[in-house]
């Protein structure tokens, strides 16, 4: 018979989807809850949405543990910059954090696949998108982890502005109104939850404006 070696990874990969579309003065920003791993569901009320700043909040998918960690990273050097600065980090300037913390990790890196959104020193909204090594992108809209191929494609249909290396160059916010994006972001989920049997059970809603972060809850498919 032939000898059968035990196999183990340091990495899992506990499903759910991220979404986040910036506006013109605000930024939504939504996960599911569900958490698994291959087929099972560990937990049906995990968020995945983290507030970084006042103004800066990040949801991420992948591998949990992971994310913790770079959540705890980024927390310890914020704080750092609040004792230095006397004032919290800018949407912006968090997003060239995020990337430093994720590029140093680079040889072994964290397995999370962020969206970072929030208020830029304008008030208007921006989005930032990640890959695990810290390359990333200011965009008006993203989704990221396992249904993110299901709802990319109804987001593109919907707000898919013109490249950004066109001269003048163009706003990445999106057109539609608060309560419109809120209402495309419940859509998209649905439709993921259809297809995606690592998302759903509930999607958490976080938006962030002038007024500052409001949360809501939709409920969806839970099997």
């Amino acid at each position: 018979m032939n000898k059968q070696h035990a196999n183990w990874s340091p990495y899992d990969n506990n499903g759910g989807s991220c979404v986040a579309i910036a506006g013109a003065d605000y930024c939504v920003i939504a996960a599911d809850t569900r958490m698994s791993t291959g087929y099972n569901v560990l937990t049906r009320d995990y968020s995945k949405i983290c507030k970084l700043a006042d103004k800066s909040v990040m949801a991420s998918s992948g591998f949990q543990a992971d994310v913790r960690a770079l959540q705890k990273q980024l927390d310890a050097k914020h704080l750092i910059y609040q004792h230095q600065h006397n004032k919290q980090m800018s949407c912006p300037a968090m997003a060239q954090l995020l990337s430093n913390t994720l590029y140093y990790k680079r040889f072994f890196p964290y397995y999370s696949f962020n969206v970072l959104g929030g208020l830029d020193n304008e008030g208007k909204g921006c989005v930032f998108t990640y890959d695990a090594v810290g390359s990333y992108e200011k965009v008006g809209y993203s989704s990221q982890g396992s249904g993110s191929t299901l709802i990319m494609p109804v987001l593109d249909k919907r707000l898919k502005a013109p490249s950004p290396l066109l001269l003048p160059a163009q706003d990445a916010v999106t057109p539609l109104s608060e309560a419109e994006a809120i209402d495309l972001v419940k859509t998209v989920f649905v439709a993921a939850t259809e297809r995606d049997i690592y998302t759903g059970d509930r999607v958490e809603i976080v938006i962030l404006n002038a007024d500052g972060i409001r949360r809501e809850h939709m409920e969806l498919r839970k099997d």
